[in-house]
């Protein structure tokens, strides 16, 4: 049975800037702001949420089935996801537009400057989960705010489970939509960040919100992540990696450790150890979707840091 991933197919352009921002604004003059920052570093990586969570989903032989927009610009990524194998059967076309694209420029303190073109993720609400088949989990990740919703509700009416994974979008909504979201869904995957949002924007606490759903998870960062689940919390130990090199697409890389465990009926505690393992597989390598492991060997370190099988 297929994981459907709803979210973003993106390019990520990342620059590098080798100075500090600071010593180039002068914060008495932000209201006439004027800059331009000289790049000699500069890459272009495949990225997108639905694009890293259905990469990093294929390495564990899970089988993700990706639903999103694109635009005229996107068959150098059709290229590579030919190459992976993964299915492009609801990768829909917006002709005129261009795919995702995100300008990221990071200076020597790691500060970012973004810059986010949504482009075809705008039509994202013509693609619909009913056309989708074998179907036995999904995942509403960041898209447009009409796909969103719209992916939500198809989710909830075919009856197939899903995880609602607001990340970067979740400004978009205010909080009834919010609620509506959670009341939908049967897990919520957030950030630390996204959860003190969704939390101002509800007025529920994290433990309020956790009895709507099957799992409530948060991630921590280096201090690894909670799990609300059947009126208990969890609390999972983060992996050292081996190196820690970009945290560009961590997020998504445990969102597959997520999703395989839920769909192979794992326990939490497996599920949040294999999210948390992903997630440092993923920070040891740059871009989203560059970390190459095979299932064999993800099994082998799970195994060595946790001292259990993978199933």
């Amino acid at each position: 049975m297929n994981t459907l991933i709803c979210g973003s197919l993106a390019y990520d352009s990342i620059m590098v800037f080798p100075d500090q921002f600071k010593n180039h604004i002068l914060p008495e003059q932000i209201h006439i702001l004027n800059v331009a920052f000289l790049v000699p570093e500069m890459r272009r990586e495949f990225g997108g949420c639905a694009g890293n969570i259905a990469y990093n989903l294929k390495l564990l032989n899970g089988k993700p089935l990706i639903m999103a927009t694109v635009g005229d610009d996107f068959e150098p990524y059709a290229q590579r996801l030919e190459g992976l194998g993964l299915t492009q059967t609801h990768v829909r076309r917006a002709p005129g537009s261009y795919t995702a694209q995100a300008f990221i420029t990071t200076d020597l303190d790691d500060n970012q400057i973004t810059a986010f073109h949504p482009g075809a993720m705008s039509f994202s609400h013509q693609n619909h989960v009913h056309d989708a088949s074998n179907v036995a989990l999904g995942i509403v990740a960041p898209d447009g705010r009409d796909g969103m919703l719209q992916h939500a509700r198809e989710f909830h009416e075919k009856g197939v489970p899903f995880v609602f994974d607001p990340g970067q979008g979740l400004p978009m909504f205010n909080g009834d939509e919010l609620m509506n979201f959670v009341a939908l869904a049967d897990y919520v995957a957030l950030n630390d960040y996204e959860a003190k949002l969704l939390q101002e924007r509800t007025g529920k606490s994290l433990e309020q919100l956790a009895q709507n759903v099957r799992a409530l998870i948060v991630t921590l960062g280096a201090k690894g992540s909670m799990i609300y689940s059947a009126g208990k919390l969890l609390n999972i130990p983060c992996v050292q990696a081996e190196q820690v090199i970009d945290p560009t697409g961590c997020g998504d890389a445990f969102r597959a450790g997520l999703l395989y465990g839920i769909v192979n009926g794992m326990d939490w505690e497996t599920t949040g150890r294999l999210a948390a393992l992903m997630g440092a597989l993923k920070i040891a390598s740059r871009g989203g979707q560059n970390h190459v492991h095979s299932r064999d060997e993800i099994a082998s370190l799970f195994r060595e840091q946790f001292g259990t099988q993978l199933e």
